[in-house]
């Protein structure tokens, strides 16, 4: 099942993110305790029998509150995969990704669901139909249902930010300069860093590193050497990579690449 990934978290005191994005949709459930949730610019809390959502690309983080106990499963979905799903249940007009304004779901049956869902996932012994029949059933009843929920209107960024966001996505394995992104743009420095952190959640340096990070975590989850990986993603050196890396996915290029053959990472206490 490589469109779906599945991370379990026991301990959240020892992981803590700073804003980034992912380009999977993730789902996770607060299995312990509470953690902060910042969805762009909203911020709340969440406890465990939670639910919480987050569209590709969309900036987020969830951390421990005054070092108290927390725990999370999150599963990242491929969106071509989760798309081309829900279109032929009927549940978009068109195969095309359409972002989903719930960000929380604190209804129990969901949650139960949820974990179900994850228990299977994560059980070595259960058969590879059971798996998908589990995932599948559960991605397409949620959708069902917040797809009878109103839509937020979300304010779009202007065109010229698009494109360099495109431009980043491009080449994020590049060294890019500023003067370069004013130039596509057509905006001055100071305006480029204001305006794009107003509509994407980040700086435009912030926005290239997290496109470097999900390189980088895509070449480890095919099995390319750490080494190779960071060259390639565009990082100076290998140090630099796993710094990064682990600031922004709370696990080492090691750690993740060692699990990705179960599609799954385990953060326990103790781990380096």
């Amino acid at each position: 099942m490589p469109h779906v990934e599945l991370r379990n978290v026991e301990d959240g005191r020892q992981v803590c993110y700073y804003p980034h994005s992912h380009t999977q949709w993730s789902i996770g459930a607060i299995t312990g305790g509470e953690s902060t949730f910042q969805y762009r610019n909203d911020h709340c809390r969440v406890s465990a029998g939670d639910l919480v959502l987050m569209n590709p690309e969309w900036v987020h983080a969830c951390n421990p509150i005054d070092s108290q106990p927390w725990a999370y499963l999150m599963l990242y979905v491929d969106i071509d995969w989760l798309t081309d799903l829900w279109f032929q249940a009927g549940l978009l007009p068109e195969r095309k990704w359409q972002d989903i304004h719930t960000a929380t779901i604190s209804e129990p049956i969901w949650y139960e669901r949820y974990c179900r869902m994850a228990g299977c996932l994560l059980d070595p012994q259960r058969e590879l139909l059971e798996k998908q029949t589990e995932t599948v059933g559960f991605l397409s009843d949620l959708m069902q249902v917040l797809a009878t929920l109103p839509e937020i209107q979300d304010k779009r960024a202007p065109q010229a930010l698009v494109v360099l966001a495109n431009y980043l996505d491009d080449h994020a394995a590049e060294d890019v300069s500023l003067d370069t992104l004013c130039e596509i743009s057509g905006y001055s420095a100071g305006h480029l860093i204001r305006a794009f952190r107003q509509y994407f959640g980040l700086t435009p340096h912030a926005y290239l590193v997290n496109r470097r990070v999900q390189l980088g975590r895509r070449e480890l989850k095919n099995g390319t050497p750490i080494v190779e990986a960071a060259m390639n993603a565009g990082f100076a050196d290998q140090p630099h990579f796993q710094r990064t890396f682990k600031r922004l996915m709370a696990a080492t290029p090691n750690q993740y690449r060692n699990a990705s053959s179960h599609q799954q990472i385990n953060a326990t206490d103790g781990e380096k």
